[in-house]
């Protein structure tokens, strides 16, 4: 068996038919194992036999719609991945705070990486780099000033639309712990 995070796009908690429970729900209709929520943002864990992730995420996908109209987007990754992400250190002597997010941007599987970044950075961004083996944007966001969408952010979304999901280091963190706990 192996342990999967899903990372889904575009969940809002406070819509019915995106509580944790409704998620779970649905990992559960098609028949994975150790079913559980991490936080109320669309991190579901899970285990399963499968070892297709773009088969899985087109599986989650197509029934996230079908039984509760969710259609942001399904990303997989397995615990090694998320693990070796993390043991990677990718931001040394950097804290997660109210001002300073440090993000992790997962691409889909199969979408091509970048073979390069915008040439003009943003003020409120020092990006810190691509993990290949994790497909995975890594990068610290001045976050000072509330409303205002980093120009980095927006590139992402227009360079790989619903391809991508964006996820805060202390949530990844979360969900490694979660997964090892299965």
């Amino acid at each position: 068996m192996t342990r999967y995070a899903a990372l889904l796009r575009g969940i809002a908690p406070s819509l019915p038919n995106n509580s944790n429970a409704h998620l779970r729900g649905v990992f559960e209709r098609l028949g994975y194992d150790r079913v559980g929520s991490v936080l109320a943002s669309g991190n579901i864990v899970f285990e399963t036999d499968e070892t297709d992730v773009p088969a899985l995420e087109r599986t989650i996908q197509e029934a996230l719609v079908s039984d509760l109209g969710i259609g942001g987007g399904t990303i997989i990754r397995s615990l090694e991945e998320l693990r070796t992400l993390l043991d990677s250190d990718p931001f040394p002597g950097l804290t997660h705070g109210r001002g300073t997010y440090l993000v992790t941007t997962f691409l889909k599987d199969g979408v091509a990486p970048p073979t390069g970044l915008p040439d003009d950075p943003d003020p409120l961004v020092q990006v810190v780099g691509f993990d290949e083996e994790a497909r995975a944007f890594l990068a610290v966001i001045d976050n000072s000033e509330p409303g205002k969408t980093p120009d980095f952010m927006t590139w992402l979304d227009k360079t790989y639309g619903k391809d991508i999901t964006t996820r805060t280091w202390l949530t990844v963190q979360r969900i490694v712990k979660k997964l090892e706990a299965l």
